[in-house]
């Protein structure tokens, strides 16, 4: 890839895309990391040289904003996505119809390569809005640019997730844990992983496969992640199987409250396995060896441990070096 030219970063402030900011300026491009609040992603800035790395409003549902942003891109990023729905149709607005939006006006623009992050379970015959937003995103980026690549990762693991944090906050308040879905199988992937995946997408030749799921080297259920996070965190909580019907009342109420820390439409995607398909191609074939979580995650869960620390050994030493730091 030709160095100092534009790569533009849809949510380029989030979890997933921060790493591929910092991969992209590491590279030498100059990025444009296109976000609703610039001044929120200012702590990007150091990751790149001076006025390496610029922070441009841009909201998905405003076709100017994005026209602006992707002008002169030669490579563009969509790693926007939502866990949950601010307002009702939030999913389909922007994971759905905002992606499509990104592609048709990168297209438009002249882009050489464009990189759409999907997800595991992305069906349009879901009954999971978010799932079938997923879809429906892939669906337009496929028609206004069809050489894009799309990549699908399992559930994404990193210091600053919202998953493996999210069970140990609540193991250091609650007397029990509550295990929903407990035999439900997924295959969490390294953030870093995924970012890699970004940029090796961007180069692939016109003969590669244009659809690849990401998933780390383990396959696990619910309920075998919620032990492993208490065993790193040194704390001993009773799992107590939550029945499907008393699940769906708990999420109907937690839904409604701030922070909506269990939706209904969660519980639907909780319903199917979520790891990579054996017959897609992968991380393998991207070049990348999937990063255990063995490696990575107990480092940052040790703020979760009685005291607030415990010996990490080599997470540890990863985690100071390089995670702790986005990438």
């Amino acid at each position: 890839m030709t160095a100092r030219s534009v790569a533009t970063v849809f949510g380029g402030s989030g979890f997933i895309g921060r790493y591929v900011v910092k991969r992209l300026a590491r590279a030498g491009h100059i990025v444009r990391v296109a976000v609703r609040d610039p001044e929120a992603a200012l702590f990007l800035k150091p990751m790149g040289a001076v006025g390496q790395i610029v922070p441009l409003f841009a909201d998905l549902r405003q076709e100017a904003t994005v026209a602006r942003a992707v002008d002169g891109a030669a490579f563009v990023i969509n790693a926007v996505g939502i866990l949950t729905e601010a307002r009702a149709g939030d999913f389909a607005r922007i994971q759905g119809e905002g992606a499509a939006r990104i592609a048709r006006l990168a297209a438009a623009a002249g882009a050489r390569a464009m990189v759409h992050i999907s997800a595991i379970g992305a069906d349009a015959a879901s009954p999971s809005h978010y799932a079938a937003s997923k879809a429906q995103g892939e669906q337009g980026v496929q028609a206004a640019f069809p050489s894009a690549v799309i990549l699908r990762p399992s559930v994404v693991f990193g210091p600053e997730d919202e998953f493996y944090n999210r069970f140990a906050a609540m193991a250091q308040v609650l007397p029990f844990l509550p295990v929903i879905s407990g035999a439900t199988q997924l295959q969490p992937v390294y953030v870093g992983d995924v970012a890699d995946a970004v940029i090796a997408a961007l180069s692939l030749p016109a003969s590669a496969p244009r659809i690849y799921e990401l998933g780390g080297p383990d396959i696990w259920t619910m309920r075998q992640i919620m032990e492993w996070i208490l065993h790193h965190i040194g704390r001993h909580r009773r799992l107590v199987e939550v029945p499907e019907g008393l699940a769906r009342l708990q999420a109907s109420v937690l839904e409604k409250l701030p922070g909506k820390l269990l939706t209904r439409d969660q519980l639907l995607l909780l319903q199917r396995h979520n790891v990579v398909s054996p017959d897609m191609p992968g991380l393998a074939q991207l070049g990348i060896a999937a990063t255990p979580a063995d490696l990575v995650v107990p480092a940052y869960l040790r703020r979760y441990c009685p005291g607030g620390k415990r010996p990490g050994g080599v997470a540890e030493d990863m985690a100071e070096s390089d995670l702790s730091k986005a990438g």
